[in-house]
This record gives C-alpha cells, sequence and structure tokens, in this order.
C-alpha cells in the first residue's frame, strides 16, 4: 500500500486521545514550513538555526521568562472574592491580548503568503545592471497574494483584483515588485486611490456589501469615471475569479526604467507567467466555495507546497525604447490603464520563481510584510506615471499606522539580507542597538562613517531624466482620454465561451444596482466597448441598448489575453476518488499512485470515514466533499452500491455542470447515468479500466476542463 502525503495536518504531530501531562518541548513546524531567514536588525546573517526565534522550553512563562504555575485563574480575594489589581500575569496576559490585532490593510487585507527562491537565466543582463537578474543568481523571496476590497474575515474566490507582491531580498538590498493579476488598473493618476477604494469598499452606512463589487457606489464612480471601463472589464472576465493562486498571472501594471551596466536606459514591464496556465472558477464555484470554503486560496496554497506541487512561475520583461513621448505602438507607456499586447512587444523570460515554504506564522510573515513601491536597486528605476509617483508616497506613509512607527523594516520578515547602515535612530519597535555617537553626515566622531558609496560600491542612482521645460498643471496628456479602445481590444480577443462569462458577470453585477440611472449610464460604456456586449448584458436587465457615443476602434485581437490558450501540467491538481463500502483497495491503491506520480493529489470520497478494505484512509465523506474542491472526479468500482444517495448525485451534476473531467470504471458508472448524464460527452469516460482512468486522467485536465461543455447556447 503506497504512503501517498495528504496535506491540511494541523501540527508537526499528532496528537494522543487524552490530554498531555508530561512536559515537553512545543513540537517545531511541518516540513514545509519556515520562517523568515534568520537576519539581525542591521541585515547580518544571525543563525542558521531558525527556532533560535522560536519559543523555548517546555515551561509556561511571563514574557519576561518568569515561569508560572497557574493561567486558568485569577489572583482573587478569597475564592469567590474580587480579582486584586496585583495580578501581574492576569493584566500582562490581557492587555497583550488586547494589543494582538494590527490594523488592517484598507485594501489587500485577506492575505496568503509564501517564502520561495527566484533564480535568474541571465537573459535582462543586457538592459538592467540589476544584480539579482544576472545569470543563475538565487534570490531569497516572499510572495503575498490579496484580495483587494475585501477585510481579513472576508472570502478567498469573490470577485475581485488580486495582488501578486514579491519582496526580492536581493545582495544589493531589498526590491519589491508590488503588482496585480491584472495588468491595468482602474485610474490613470494617484490622486484618485481614494475614490476608487472608497467606491468599491462596502456603503458606508450600512457597511454592506463585503468585498464585492456589485453595489451603487462602485459602478456609480466606473460609470462616470470611464477610464476605469478597461480595468473593470478584466475584473468582469474569469480574471475575476482565479481558480487558483498557483494559477494566475501576475504584473507590474506600471512601466519601469531600466538601466543597464554602460548607463543605457530601456523602459520595461514585469510579468509573472505561471506554470499551470492561467484559470479561473466558475462563477457557480465561486458562490459555493465562499459558503463551503471560504479559505479556498490560501488552502490550496499551503497544501500544494506542503505536498510538495510547488508554484512556479516566470519573470518576463516587455522592453521598449526609452524615447522622449515614452509611447511604443502609439500606447502611452505612462498610462496604466493601458497595456501592450504581447504579439507586438513579447514577453522576454528573465528569471523562475518556485515557491517552496510554507510560512510557520501567520502574523509574523504574511500579516507583518511591509511591501513598498520604492524599495528598488541598482538598475531599476521608476517613471513618470502618476500612479506609480503616488505608491512612492502611500506606500511608507501606510506603514507607519498599521506597524506602529518608522522601524518596520526591522520585524524579521522585513529585514533585508544586505548590510543596513542607515543613521535612522530611535522611535517604536526600534530593535537594532546601535554605536557610535554621530548618526549625521558629515562628521568627524565617527571617522566620517558612514560614507556615501559610488558605482564601484553599487550605488543606487537616480537616473537623470531630463524634465520637460513646461509649467507646473494639473493635467494630463491627450492620450490618456481614449477609455474604450483597449477595453475594445479585450472583449475581441476573448473565446465564446469567455464572452459569455463576461456577460453574466455584468448581468449580475449591474442587477445588483438599486439606481436605474447608473445601469443605463453603464449601458452606454458598453456599447462605447462593443454593441454584442452591450446587448447581452442589456437584455439580462431588461433596457434598451444604447448606440455608442464614440468610434468603436478596430484593434488586431490579442490572443495572449485569452485565458483558452494552451495547455499545462496537471500538477497540485485535486481529484477526488468516489468508493463504495465493497470496492477494492488494491485497484484503488493504484489509481492512487499513478495520479500521484503524475503530481496530481488524490483524495478518497466515501459515505463515511471507515477505511476503504480496511486499510485506505478516506479523506472526505459524502457529507463534507463538495465539487468545487475537485479539478475532476473518478467513481470507482463498487460506488454503484451508492449510486443513488442524493450528496453524490448532487456531486456528480456539479462536476458535470462546471465542465470537469469525470471518469468512472466498472459499476461507477452506474452513478453518472442515475445523476442523469448522457454518455458519450466530452471530459466523461464511463467504460474504462482501472489503469486506462488513471492514464487518462492527467491529460485531461492539462485543458483544466471541457470547454465544449460550456459553450455558450
Amino acid at each position: 500500500m503506497s504512503d501517498i502525503p495528504i496535506p491540511g495536518a494541523p501540527s508537526s504531530q499528532s496528537p494522543p486521545v487524552e490530554e498531555p501531562t508530561e512536559p515537553v518541548p512545543t513540537p517545531g513546524p511541518k516540513p514545509d514550513q519556515s520562517g523568515p531567514q534568520m537576519r539581525t536588525p542591521t541585515g547580518v546573517r544571525a543563525h542558521e538555526d531558525q527556532e533560535v526565534n522560536a519559543q523555548q522550553g517546555e515551561w509556561l512563562t511571563t514574557s519576561g521568562g518568569v515561569r508560572l504555575r497557574e493561567t486558568d485563574k485569577s489572583l482573587k480575594a478569597g475564592e469567590r472574592g474580587p480579582t486584586l489589581l496585583q495580578d501581574h500575569h492576569l493584566r500582562e496576559k490581557i492587555t497583550h491580548f488586547d494589543h494582538e490585532r494590527i490594523p488592517e490593510r484598507v485594501v489587500h487585507a485577506r492575505g496568503a503568503g509564501a517564502h520561495g527562491t527566484f533564480t535568474a537565466y541571465g537573459a535582462a543582463e543586457s538592459v538592467t545592471s540589476a544584480g539579482f537578474l544576472a545569470e543563475g543568481r538565487e534570490t531569497p523571496v516572499f510572495v503575498r497574494f490579496s484580495t483587494v476590497l475585501g477585510s481579513r474575515g472576508s472570502a478567498d474566490t469573490v470577485r475581485d483584483t488580486r495582488g501578486f507582491a514579491t519582496k526580492f531580498y536581493t545582495e544589493e538590498g531589498n526590491f519589491d515588485l508590488v503588482g496585480n493579476n491584472m495588468p491595468v488598473f482602474f485610474i490613470q493618476d494617484g490622486i484618485k486611490f481614494p475614490d476608487v477604494i472608497h467606491a468599491g469598499k462596502p456603503h458606508p452606512d450600512r457597511e454592506i456589501p463585503q468585498a464585492q463589487s456589485a453595489h451603487d457606489t462602485f459602478w456609480d464612480f466606473v460609470s462616470l469615471h470611464t477610464e476605469a471601463q478597461h480595468h473593470a472589464l478584466w475584473n468582469m472576465s474569469d480574471r475575476g475569479l482565479p481558480r487558483s493562486y498557483r494559477m494566475m498571472e501576475g504584473f507590474g501594471v506600471h512601466t519601469f526604467r531600466l538601466v543597464n551596466a554602460a548607463g543605457e536606459t530601456s523602459l520595461a514591464k514585469f510579468h509573472w507567467k505561471p506554470k499551470l496556465g492561467v484559470h479561473g472558477l466558475l462563477w457557480e464555484e465561486s458562490q459555493m466555495l465562499g459558503g463551503f470554503d471560504p479559505d479556498f486560496h490560501r488552502r490550496d496554497l499551503a497544501d500544494a507546497i506542503e505536498t510538495g506541487a510547488y508554484p512556479e512561475w516566470e519573470l518576463g520583461i516587455q522592453v521598449f525604447p526609452d524615447t522622449p513621448e515614452q509611447t511604443y505602438a502609439g500606447i502611452d507607456l505612462l498610462d496604466p490603464t493601458k497595456l501592450v499586447p504581447e504579439e507586438i512587444a513579447p514577453v522576454q523570460k528573465v528569471g523562475r520563481l518556485v515557491l517552496d515554504r510554507n510560512p510557520s506564522n501567520y502574523f509574523a510573515e504574511t500579516e507583518q510584510i511591509a511591501f513598498h513601491v520604492g524599495n528598488l536597486v541598482p538598475g531599476i528605476d521608476v517613471t513618470d506615471d502618476a500612479l506609480m509617483q503616488a505608491r512612492l508616497f502611500s506606500y511608507v506613509d501606510t506603514q507607519l499606522t498599521r506597524l506602529g512607527g518608522p522601524n518596520f523594516n526591522q520585524i524579521p520578515v522585513n529585514r533585508p539580507h544586505a548590510p543596513v547602515n542607515d543613521m535612522l535612530r530611535d522611535g517604536f519597535h526600534q530593535d537594532a542597538v546601535h554605536r557610535g555617537v554621530a548618526p549625521y553626515h558629515p562628521n568627524s566622531l565617527d571617522a566620517g562613517c558612514p560614507f556615501m558609496a559610488g558605482d564601484p560600491q553599487g550605488a543606487f542612482v537616480d537616473n537623470p531624466v531630463k524634465v520637460p521645460e513646461t509649467v507646473k498643471q494639473r493635467a494630463q496628456p491627450a492620450s490618456f482620454d481614449d477609455h474604450f479602445s483597449q477595453a475594445r481590444l479585450f472583449w475581441l480577443s476573448m473565446t465564446p465561451v469567455e464572452k459569455q462569462h463576461i456577460i453574466a458577470a455584468y448581468g449580475f453585477e449591474l442587477a445588483k444596482v438599486y439606481e436605474p440611472a447608473i445601469r443605463e449610464r453603464q449601458l452606454q460604456s458598453l456599447a462605447n466597448i462593443d454593441a454584442d456586449l452591450c446587448e447581452g448584458v442589456a437584455i439580462a436587465l431588461g433596457l434598451p441598448a444604447p448606440s455608442p457615443t464614440v468610434e468603436l476602434a478596430d484593434p488586431e485581437p490579442s490572443p495572449a489575453l485569452s485565458m483558452l490558450d494552451g495547455s499545462y501540467p496537471p500538477d497540485g491538481r485535486v481529484v477526488g476518488i468516489v468508493v463504495g463500502p465493497d470496492s477494492a483497495s488494491g485497484q484503488i491503491d493504484g489509481v492512487r499512485e499513478a495520479l500521484s506520480d503524475s503530481g496530481i493529489t488524490p483524495l478518497l470520497i466515501a459515505p463515511t470515514g471507515a477505511p476503504v478494505g480496511g486499510e485506505l484512509a478516506v479523506q472526505r465523506t459524502f457529507a463534507t466533499a463538495r465539487s468545487v474542491e475537485y479539478d475532476a472526479l473518478v467513481l470507482a468500482d463498487g460506488a454503484g452500491a451508492v449510486a443513488s444517495d442524493p450528496q453524490l448525485l448532487l456531486l456528480v451534476q456539479e462536476v458535470f455542470r462546471h465542465g470537469k473531467a469525470l471518469l468512472a470504471w466498472g459499476d461507477g458508472a452506474e452513478a453518472v447515468m442515475t445523476a442523469g448524464i448522457s454518455v458519450p460527452a466530452p471530459g466523461v469516460k464511463t467504460d474504462g479500466s482501472a489503469g486506462e482512468v488513471a492514464a487518462e486522467l492527467p491529460d485531461l485536465l492539462t485543458a483544466h476542463r471541457s470547454w465544449e461543455r460550456l459553450a455558450p447556447f
């Protein structure tokens, strides 16, 4: 019998049935977990053993290390008397508890993170001197994924933009690539960021709806502020409902300026390309998961790492000439609501990111990590993108409130892996014990230290870009006024099934809008994008479709914008195997082992939790299994005995309705027939052996779903 690891164990040790009575050291982390690399507050490698920063010893103590004999009863004046003020342990315990929570992020509050390594290919050395992009260079990273609108307590699978923020702990200092899973943004100037977030957040009178854009204030803003239409269209596509963080693209959004060793400059956009391809949930799956498993995305990420199906992306760059106009093929590179199609500016792969360690403590790592667009390294500089310029100020400012003061970079997960000598002193949470008497420049009392670095020492250089001779004004280029041509490009690049999903998404969102004027106004914007899109949404709303008020552009579609392009490895996909009380454990174990060898995680689903054949452990029962957890479903011989179980029939019908692979062998086919599914059908196979099922399933997963079953009516 194979020993296939099943993810999700809560601890590194299995607990006994009885309460432990003998003191032992606190168990260590699970094999897939790791904390931040141990560095001092000034960036020096401190210790290989991460346990030095964890709890020590087997005895409960105060924060000062004094051992305690009681923590369940407060100190009282008699057993029924009032609690005494002198109970220092009670006061310390309660006071610390009262302050355990830091303010959540205004945006991106709901997040999940992981540690990993970035390895550079060397392909970027001609355009940037950034050391971490030199050939073969390995750089530790921490990546945080997140939703934008919801609070920390919201669901993972809501329709929303996702954050994709990467902290590179480079030898030259920290570099933060703080991006999203969409290459364009709602606004062109950072001064409007409070407006778009206030519009997207819950209504201030009722604090509802949570983590949704399907309400009046959001669509009021978007329909009036039409530069947001392009991003809104991306959000209404399946990109707004990722199947997994592992199947999500990432984008730097902005145009950066790269500088090579010779001082030559280029403009560039950053892209993360997932190994598993780009894939989304269906709307019904998203709604089901909101109730069945609101932690679906963070669980999927942690489980994949725990089982060794390490999430992987390639970092790519689109490179453009650094011209005075800062445009390419007529596209303004300083406009964050625009993208450059990959067909006219190919993405050049420059490195590989692998996430292979889960955090050992969510608060210390995922919650306290602090990103900043201004964490730059030599060879990478900013541009005059007005959204980027505002972010350069905002990120430092928000950390001061969230993390309690100016020393947030001394929190272990934020500490650089390069020496720090910043002359910054004191303040809340100052962990460094500074020496010297002259934290100012110039000085002689500390022998002039620290000195300024030059080019030979790899100093960061603010690229000497010429500022045009002009007047100060609150204005923007005329090219920023085109709000619809790229939205139309995106729409025309979609496949029929993707267009169907977009129309359904707008139909749902706008049907949630109370004010008729807002619905009509948004329909006008859709008419300015495409007539078919507008008509489909208008029919759903029971409104007439307006005519466009602008001339529709005629862009060349970009196939790279579609999510249904290509096939991808099945690594880390989860497959449910339904068994009956009398299923043969030998056959089932063979299928499980074959799937596991293909990188797939198989989970056994049975009527009860009793081991199959007395040997194989069951991971899910009919009561705890829902289709949204699985990428495919297999019905084993023996499942026919429970073919009429209502919970099983619901599971089979949902898997079929959602376009997922559905395979059976032996009498397992009875459940397919009882569910009313006609065969043959795309992605459905009921006449093979156990070995044929195991062999064919990985290939069916490479396209994510059987899209033919989801084709528009």
